[in-house]
């Protein structure tokens, strides 16, 4: 598999590809994180602002910044947030742009395996969170099965096509999780599995959602109209078709939350 940078730039596509998965894990999440009404929110690698979102209907912040390094996904939040009292700006997780001590909770969604150096992310959201607060995060569970398209991408591999992976993918495990808090200096860390369930409406929902997706979707998009469709037959095979020719697929996470001492 290659290691080829994941490129976000169309917040549009990536709403149908990953921001209807992460509302529908964000909402289980922010239950299982059970925080108080009231406080200073930070969404590292806030994307198109599906999480962001979340947040604001959940859990009654008094204010949330967004950061990501992409301009385009920020400038998708910008106009899905629009009525909502947000700061959204471009920045790195590993250099966070906010001072020591200055938020009440921070949440890392679906992003660590996306940082070159995760320790260096953990580190900057508990230098921000004030003593007391929260670090969270949650991420696909990459090598336990857990991310919504594996075995689109097994079939992309198995064919000799070179899929790009997240920089930093031992990071979905549980265990390197944990001990990335734990070298952070967090306590009271808990851990939790989310699993979710998302239906499309047909194969051709999901195709379709498929060629948008910031991994796999240049690679699908750049066979022949031969080779897509004998690999369009093959993905089909192996779905979960209902009777009625929806498809439902299950997908889970690895949640991670401590206290900033």
């Amino acid at each position: 598999m290659s290691n080829d940078q994941i490129r976000f730039d169309d917040g549009a596509s990536y709403e149908r590809y990953m921001g209807v998965w992460s509302q529908l894990v964000a909402a289980k999440f922010l239950t299982w994180l059970a925080p108080q009404q009231g406080l200073n929110w930070l969404d590292v690698g806030c994307g198109n602002g599906a999480f962001t979102e979340m947040i604001f209907k959940q859990c009654q912040p008094s204010a949330v910044t967004g950061i990501d390094p992409a301009p385009a996904q920020i400038g998708y939040a910008r106009q899905r947030l629009a009525d909502y009292p947000v700061k959204l700006e471009e920045g790195d997780a590993q250099n966070l742009p906010l001072d020591s001590n200055s938020v009440n909770i921070a949440v890392m969604p679906l992003v660590i395996f996306f940082v070159p150096e995760p320790a260096k992310g953990v580190a900057e959201m508990a230098r921000v969170v004030a003593p007391s607060g929260t670090v969270a995060a949650y991420t696909w569970d990459m090598f336990g099965g857990g991310f919504p398209y594996a075995s689109l991408q097994a079939a992309l591999v198995n064919a000799g096509i070179s899929v790009p992976r997240p920089p930093s993918a031992e990071a979905s495990r549980m265990e390197v999780l944990h001990e990335l808090w734990l070298q952070a200096g967090l306590s009271t860390i808990q851990t939790e599995v989310i699993s979710v369930t998302r239906s499309f409406v047909d194969f051709a929902d999901y195709w379709q959602t498929a060629l948008g997706a910031p991994s796999v979707g240049p690679q699908l998009n750049a066979m022949s109209a031969s080779k897509q469709q004998a690999f369009q037959a093959q993905i089909r095979a192996n779905l979960p078709l209902n009777t009625n020719g929806q498809i439902t697929l299950q997908a889970h996470v690895n949640a991670i939350k401590g206290i900033v001492v």
